[in-house]
C-alpha cells in the first residue's frame, strides 16, 4: 500500500513542528542520542499509530505508554535504522515491510539526558509478531480519531508540579513524552480538534511509582 499524502505532508512540514519548551535541546546539548518510530497506518480508510506498553518489571518508566525505540547504537545507520531495529526487537515489526517518511526535530529530555529523534513511517505491509525482548507486554493501533477526540484528552499534573498533555483510552493512559509527542503532531497534521485545556488531573500514584525520580516534559 502506497504512503498517504497526509503522510506525505506531515513529513513536508516536519522542520515546522512546535517543540515544547520543555523538550527543546540547550544550544550545546550532550546525552546519548536515541530515536524512536512513530509508525502509521491505516485500516478501512482510517489513520493509525502503533503505541506499545512497557514492561511493569521494568526499573524505569514501568508500564508507561511509549513508542517502540531506544539508544541509536554504533552499528545503526542513523536514526531511522535504529527505531526500525527497536521496533523488530520489541514487537517483531517487519523492517522490510516498513517505508520511512521522514524525522521530526531532535528532543531533548532533560530528566534523562537523551536526545530523541523522532522516525515517521508508514506501515506499508503491516505485520508483527507481538512483544518480543521483555522489555514491551502490549501494543496496539490506535485510531488517530481517538487520540484526537476531545473527550479522551486531558492535562496530568506530576507530583513535581509540572503539567502535560494526556490520553486516556480504553486501557492505556499516554503521557509523559509521549503524551506531548502526540499532542504535537497532532496539531502538526492537522487532526488536532479543541479541547478543555483547564480539565487538569493528577497523575495517577501508581504511575508516579512506576516512572522513578524522573520528571515528565511539560
Amino acid at each position: 500500500m502506497t504512503a498517504p499524502a497526509w503522510l506525505a505532508a506531515l513529513a513536508r512540514d516536519a522542520p515546522g513542528l512546535d517543540i515544547p519548551p520543555a523538550l527543546r535541546p540547550p544550544a550545546a546539548a550532550s546525552g546519548r542520542r536515541s530515536a524512536v518510530l512513530l509508525l502509521f497506518g491505516e485500516r478501512a480508510g482510517e489513520p493509525d499509530l502503533l503505541i506499545v506498553s512497557r514492561s511493569p518489571a521494568l526499573r524505569r518508566h514501568a508500564g508507561q505508554a511509549a513508542f517502540p525505540g531506544g539508544v541509536i547504537e554504533p552499528g545503526d545507520d542513523g536514526p531511522a535504522a535504529a527505531a526500525l531495529r527497536e521496533a523488530a526487537e520489541e514487537v517483531g515489526v517487519d523492517p522490510a515491510g516498513v517505508d520511512v517518511a521522514g524525522l521530526l526535530p531532535e528532543l531533548f529530555l532533560a530528566f534523562s539526558g537523551f536526545r530523541v529523534v523522532p522516525v515517521l513511517a508508514w506501515w506499508r505491509r503491516p505485520a508483527a509478531d507481538g512483544p518480543g525482548d521483555g522489555e514491551i507486554t502490549a501494543a496496539a493501533r490506535v485510531p488517530l480519531r481517538q487520540l484526537a477526540d476531545p473527550a479522551n484528552r486531558v492535562a496530568l499534573r506530576h507530583r513535581s508540579g509540572l503539567i502535560g498533555p494526556a490520553f486516556r483510552l480504553p486501557g492505556l493512559l499516554v503521557w509523559g513524552f509521549t503524551g506531548a509527542l502526540v499532542d504535537r503532531v497532532l496539531a502538526l497534521g492537522g487532526w488536532e480538534r479543541p479541547w478543555d485545556t483547564g480539565r487538569f488531573e493528577e497523575l495517577p500514584l501508581a504511575a508516579v511509582a512506576a516512572q522513578g525520580d524522573a520528571a515528565p516534559p511539560a
